[in-house]
């Protein structure tokens, strides 16, 4: 009963929510800084939205700093004890470690690539996306199924292979975005691109005959913008009405929908998306249920064998122990709740010199919810220059 009227992981970051949704960034760091740093079964969860909190706010040097902080606690949290084992069968599953979900612990090294991206150290950054690939071996191993296996990490991969002039190992990068994504609406062009690029000529006959419609565009002496846009918020973890001790997955309405790109008043492009995150989750909890079901049955078999021997020493002592653990079990509603919804990109093969960006969020509709974002950025020839953009409506 106690458990049960503890306040639960979203009430306590709702305020900073919203706060973050309102534009007060900077507002919402202090509480989440000091939930990060309370240790506890909880304490991953908080560490993750306040890393995401700290990238919104421009301090991606900091932000990195607490993904590297998950990533650890991840592997230390990757156990349950038989205390908690045995708490969560008598009482509700917010009782164990809480571990993160497959594709969360996987977006851990997505976000903190993105901050490396933007501080400039590419190297750190495909560093990022290697571990990704080090998780996915180590579960295969340990007998469990990956339900995601990050065609957006190896997308990062690639374009950070192709910015270095590693264009074979683009190539292969792409390639393993594709298998895992071939809706990417840049990947054919990609596809094409790199196997050129890397003299892969049979791969680039290939693909030609695969994309026939598709228009190769001369790239020597250009160099290109990336705008990553984080659109939107991923959806939040509640109680499911039929059955409270389930949880399920709300969508997070967001006004932004897209971003509109305008380079030097003139190209002017709109964002696509690479990576549905709010989908990923969804799919994620659905793939669980079976596991969750046969745990919640333990649990309910657990309950009656527990209240069944207290009654033969004190009957009013059983019933109550019955209903006491039957109120504390409710729905694990804990998440990384401050993901976006989708990862989009908008992308430019520019000549050299400096460029004007704006980017300006726009609705359903098309419609722009703000002024924008302006940014000038100076392009190389054969560079890439990378732009992250997190509108917060």
């Amino acid at each position: 009963m106690l458990l049960s009227a503890c306040a639960t992981y979203q009430s306590k970051v709702s305020q900073s929510r919203s706060l973050i949704k309102s534009g007060q960034v900077e507002q919402a760091l202090p509480e989440l800084e000091k939930l990060a740093n309370e240790p506890g079964k909880d304490q991953l969860i908080y560490v993750l939205d306040y890393a995401t909190a700290l990238q919104m706010a421009g301090q991606y040097r900091e932000s990195s700093q607490m993904f590297i902080k998950a990533d650890k606690l991840v592997e230390l949290n990757d156990y349950h004890s038989v205390s908690g084992i045995m708490g969560a069968a008598l009482g509700g599953e917010e009782m164990v470690q809480y571990k993160g979900e497959s594709f969360e612990k996987f977006m851990i090294n997505n976000m903190n690539a993105i901050n490396f991206i933007m501080m400039g150290n590419f190297d750190s950054a495909m560093v990022e996306v290697r571990r990704i690939n080090e998780k996915i071996n180590k579960m295969k191993m340990d007998g469990r199924e990956p339900y995601e296996q990050s065609p957006f990490a190896r997308y990062l991969a690639a374009l950070l292979w192709e910015a270095d002039r590693k264009f074979d190992d683009a190539y292969i990068e792409y390639e393993a975005a594709y298998k895992l994504d071939s809706a990417n609406p840049f990947i054919a062009e990609d596809l094409l691109r790199s196997a050129k690029l890397s003299r892969r000529d049979d791969a680039h006959k290939k693909w030609k005959k695969e994309f026939p419609e598709i228009k190769e565009q001369n790239i020597k002496g250009l160099g290109e913008v990336v705008v990553i846009l984080q659109q939107g918020w991923g959806p939040v973890k509640k109680p499911n009405y039929s059955d409270p001790t389930f949880p399920t997955l709300s969508p997070s309405y967001s006004m932004t929908r897209s971003v509109k790109v305008t380079i030097d008043n003139q190209i002017v492009k709109q964002s696509e998306i690479v990576y549905d995150v709010q989908k990923v989750a969804i799919d994620t909890l659905r793939k669980d249920y079976g596991a969750l079901i046969a745990r919640r049955v333990g649990g309910k078999v657990a309950k009656a064998v527990v209240a069944d021997q207290l009654r033969q020493k004190d009957s009013v002592l059983g019933t109550v122990a019955w209903i006491a653990m039957n109120v504390a079990d409710r729905a694990d509603v804990r998440q990384w709740s401050t993901l976006p919804e989708s990862f989009q990109l908008a992308r430019f093969w520019l000549t050299p010199g400096e460029h004007k960006v704006l980017m300006t969020a726009l609705d359903s509709s098309g419609q722009a919810i703000s002024e924008g974002t302006e940014a000038t950025v100076t392009v190389k020839a054969g560079q890439k220059v990378f732009l992250n953009y997190r509108p917060v409506r």
